[in-house]
């Protein structure tokens, strides 16, 4: 998954699986603090890929290390985003909103600070964990904020939004890396973070009706968590220096396996699961999907390949 893009995937879900809409008292702060915690997404997938290599010459990583700085943060994104959809759903979507933003903000700072590789790709890391929590909270705060052409024009500005600050992160990113370092490239973040966690205590709520929260999918989770996180895993070893050896097929045929077995637990709970299966019966669902995933294929990996290569 490319964070860099997912405003313009995500928001046709959004507008069609939206759930009721409650009326909001302020909209247009709703909006302002889902942009702001969406654009941390936006702005750090773009920035960090032009800083490949100034953080590649500071900690004298080659190539293959520096695959491991972005996956470091898509690895927890990628198996954590459909456990933080339910958490939010459970525990209440402004809360994991707020920890998610707090949990990416610190994570930025401490990538801003950290002395060692492997002291930064653990930040990397927290900030993929940070961001499994806040991009589905803030998508589905969206969602149910606004209702008929309300929402369409507030998906609207989000998206686009999203795609400003898409675009001028290379930019940003290429002048803070000239004029301060790569490391000022992390603290950006910090004002959006502070500036989303203020507007969500103050202004958001759960526009979720009363009484209507889900038991929490904790088998599912633990499977789609692991087998995610094993299926990236065995890709990423796979597609590095070393080629398909058993260490990169066993973590990669194990996720199968697994991801199998929460197909099955999902089919079992039906309604309650995390993932219901009866959404893939809806052809809109299944093409806005693949839509997505095609999407996030080819343009993920020019986002990032590109600016390296150049």
């Amino acid at each position: 998954m490319s964070p860099v893009l997912h405003a313009h995937c995500d928001a046709p879900l959004a507008e069609a699986a939206a759930e009721p809409s409650l009326e909001t008292p302020h909209p247009n702060w709703v909006l302002t603090t889902t942009i702001l915690a969406s654009s941390l997404a936006f702005i750090d997938g773009s920035v960090v890929n032009v800083g490949l290599p100034a953080i590649g010459a500071n900690f004298q990583a080659s190539a293959s290390d520096l695959q491991w700085e972005i996956n470091a943060y898509l690895l927890p994104l990628s198996a954590l985003l459909l456990l933080g959809g339910a958490a939010a759903d459970r525990f209440g979507r402004v809360r994991l909103l707020v920890i998610g933003t707090a949990l990416f903000g610190a994570a930025s700072m401490a990538c801003a600070l950290a002395p060692s590789l492997a002291l930064f790709l653990s930040s990397r890391a927290a900030q993929g964990i940070g961001a499994a929590l806040l991009m589905p909270s803030s998508l589905a705060i969206l969602g149910t904020a606004f209702s008929g052409g309300a929402r369409g024009r507030a998906i609207g500005i989000w998206a686009s939004v999203g795609a400003v600050m898409a675009a001028i992160g290379p930019v940003l990113g290429g002048w803070l890396i000239d004029t301060v370092g790569w490391r000022a490239i992390f603290l950006i973040n910090l004002p959006p973070a502070a500036g989303a966690i203020l507007l969500a205590i103050l202004f958001v709520r759960d526009c979720r009706p009363a009484g209507k929260a889900p038991p929490l999918d904790v088998l599912g989770g633990v499977l789609a968590t692991a087998g995610v996180g094993l299926l990236t895993w065995g890709l990423t070893l796979g597609s590095g220096h070393t080629g398909w050896t058993f260490a990169a097929l066993s973590p990669a045929i194990a996720g199968l396996i697994l991801m199998l077995g929460f197909l099955s637990v999902e089919k079992t709970k039906g309604d309650s699961a995390m993932m219901p299966l009866v959404l893939f019966g809806s052809p809109s669902f299944v093409g806005l999907t693949l839509l997505t995933f095609l999407l996030y294929g080819a343009l993920g990996a020019l986002m990032v390949l590109l600016p390296y290569t150049l």
